[in-house]
């Protein structure tokens, strides 16, 4: 038996026609059929109004995120022609949002308008009509008001033209992206204050206004000093260098034989030890993916401060040269430039492709700089120590990386590498418990006390390094903290400026359901106990955040009464032991205080601290991570001062601790 199989001939080959040249195939014009490419809808209605505010029409633009899920937009501009067109023999509204590649924006090279457009394709309006389940449009101008109404792409009652007394101008538009077009139209508000912020940061001066229907909240994004207004925003006070804006204006081409077009050019930047940010626009479009002038930026500074450094001889003999990663740690960059002819990579605008901007910014980038440096010889040399602080830090941290990547391994027998480690019997994560205890006395009685099936253990030999003092250096090379590491199996989370690449962590990868942390009950105990604590919060912090780490509480006092023996935690449980056995009349009691873990019977140890039936664990939650934070840092950290006098404060309250005998 064999499948029929299809005929392929001339009746093959169809074309699409009108709204289905986008409601079928949505990702050749917005990237996406799902809620990226819908988001890229608004942003293309929202780029007309902001080219013709750019044209000197319209210094407001209002969006409304309404709560059915459409969206409009309305501008103050000189409102969309629409009526009849004699030089197309149409209507402008039947090219406009019917037809693709048509508009007003291609004739922006040879001086006529919209010189810098961010709308460039003519296919914004009719793809975004052609895809919504219904848009209304409503212009005013020429003393008219024009309306509009389309429902999946078919226009519906032509255009309607009634005069209009109050002579103003401007466009609004009202569309709902169509769910049978786009997988999603659920379009968060995040989206829309993201986009808008971007847009009133270059568009310095032009006021967007966003009204949330659904929380009847209102967002104002302006930047009446634009960019470097910006650049202060994201600083916050923390700059190494005032900010320096580099200007060019010129003209050039791509090749030869190709039409020559303006380049405007604005790069405005400060280097700062605190944040770093790079980003580009291109008329305006925030471009994700940078393409030319992301390439240009990493060449320009990277062989302007490599020369820097080179001329000021501050390379060790034999050091590897910067690369613009080490830059761009301490770099804060908004580059804005404007051109009448762009190759976008595509319809979503979110790289450009011109060799000439390339090639041009690149030039001018280098020249800057070399002048900059010059002009300003001590944040020059501040600027190259920091990058060097930067390189080396990288290059530390990526030695550091091998070597917790050679360390922590995750195909290696634990019983055979990792010392003293004894392992339980089940392989099923979500029963085993690994016990970390303190020495090899308190081995042995836990390892007797313990049920093999699926507890196992850990012995820490003495005290192990302060995690919060030392650097990752020292720390990696600790070997009690590597094996503990190799234990727990999943990984380290580094989280600091010049370090961040080297996070291995994933929890997934864990070997255990609890990590219980088992030592004295005495202050030799509790300092062990602190210590695994610390190194638990600096390397693997989601273990307390998910709620993997227990403490287990070992009692303080053994009371025996009556041939019977009965376990106190502390001095309030005592007491209240003690009322009891006294209203019973037993004569004969004897307290004693706890031995150490390792001089407890097997029985005791699994009847007080292993049986999950009897034993009793503290869950370590960060239920305040600033407090916790702060308490480490106190305890284990550099304030000698605060430590002192937290001691002095409150040191009465452990003296029933202390061995006064």
């Amino acid at each position: 038996m064999t499948d029929k199989v299809k005929s392929y001939n001339n009746e093959s080959i169809s074309a699409l026609k009108g709204p289905d040249r986008v409601r079928k195939r949505p990702s050749v014009i917005f990237g996406s059929d799902g809620l990226e490419g819908c988001q890229q809808t608004v942003f293309e209605i929202l780029s007309n109004s902001i080219d013709e505010a750019r044209e000197g029409s319209g210094k407001v633009i209002e969006v409304t995120r309404h709560s059915d899920g459409s969206v409009m937009v309305k501008d103050y501009g000189r409102g969309m022609p629409v009526d009849y067109n004699p030089k197309e023999e149409r209507y402008n509204w039947e090219l406009v949002f019917c037809e693709l590649y048509a508009g007003a924006k291609y004739g922006n090279n040879d001086g006529e308008s919209y010189m810098f457009s961010l709308g460039l394709n003519g296919l914004g309006c009719c793809a975004t009509q052609y895809s919504a389940q219904f848009m209304d449009v409503e212009v005013l101008r020429d003393g008219y008001k024009y309306n509009l109404h389309f429902e999946e792409g078919e226009n519906v009652g032509g255009l309607k033209k009634i005069k209009d007394e109050n002579k103003k101008t401007g466009t609004t538009i009202r569309w709902k992206p169509d769910i049978k077009v786009f997988t999603d139209i659920a379009i968060p508000l995040e989206y829309f204050q993201d986009m808008m912020k971007k847009q009133a940061i270059v568009n310095k001066g032009l006021k967007l206004l966003l009204f949330d229907e659904e929380s009847k909240q209102k967002y104002e994004y302006y930047y009446k000093e634009g960019v470097e207004e910006y650049i202060r925003e994201v600083t916050n006070g923390f700059k190494l260098t005032e900010i320096h804006t580099a200007n060019l204006n010129t003209k050039g081409r791509d090749r030869e034989d190709k039409p020559e077009y303006k380049l405007k050019l604005s790069v405005s930047f400060c280097f700062c030890n605190e944040v770093n940010l790079i980003e580009y626009y291109h008329n305006s479009s925030f471009l994700e993916h940078g393409g030319s002038p992301d390439r240009a930026v990493k060449t320009a500074f990277t062989y302007a401060v490599d020369k820097l450094l080179s001329d000021e001889k501050k390379y060790n003999k034999n050091e590897n040269k910067i690369t613009f990663a080490d830059i761009q740690e301490s770099l804060v960059l908004v580059s804005n430039s404007f051109s009448t002819i762009t190759s976008y990579e595509n319809q979503t605008k979110k790289a450009i492709t011109n060799k000439f901007i390339r090639d041009a910014m690149t030039d001018y980038l280098k020249h800057e700089l070399e002048i900059y440096f010059i002009e300003n010889k001590p944040e020059a040399l501040k600027i190259i120590e920091q990058i060097l602080v930067n390189k080396r830090s990288r290059e530390t941290a990526e030695k550091t990386r091998l070597s917790i990547k050679k360390q922590l391994s995750k195909k290696v027998d634990l019983n055979n590498r990792v010392k003293k480690f004894v392992d339980c019997r089940s392989k099923k994560v979500e029963e085993r418990e690994i016990y970390i205890v303190e020495g090899d006395s308190a081995l042995g009685s836990v390892k007797l006390g313990r049920d093999a099936e699926f507890q196992a253990i850990m012995p820490v030999r003495g005290k192990i390094l302060n995690c919060l003092k030392a650097d990752y250096n020292s720390i990696f090379n600790n070997e009690i903290i590597i094996d503990l590491l190799k234990v727990l199996g999943c990984g380290v989370e580094i989280k600091t400026k010049h370090n961040k690449n080297l996070s291995t962590f994933d929890i997934k990868d864990l070997n255990w359901n609890k990590v219980i942390i088992c030592t004295d009950a005495d202050v030799d105990g509790f300092q062990i106990r602190t210590l695994i604590l610390a190194m638990l919060y600096r390397l693997v912090p989601t273990l307390i955040n998910e709620g993997k780490v227990f403490i287990a509480e070992s009692p303080l006092f053994e009371i025996t009464a009556g041939g019977e023996t009965y376990f106190a935690y502390n001095e309030v449980q005592k007491n209240e032991i003690m009322k009891e056995l006294e209203k019973k009349d037993i004569k004969r009691i004897t307290i004693q205080r706890s031995k150490g873990l390792g001089e407890n019977e097997p029985d005791m140890m699994w009847k007080t601290t292993m049986n999950p039936k009897s034993r009793k664990l503290i869950q370590v939650l960060p239920t305040d991570a600033l407090e916790m934070e702060e308490k480490f840092n106190l305890l284990l950290g550099d304030n000698l001062t605060g430590r002192k006098e937290y001691i002095q404060e409150n040191s009465y309250k452990y003296l029933e601790m202390a061995d006064v005998s």
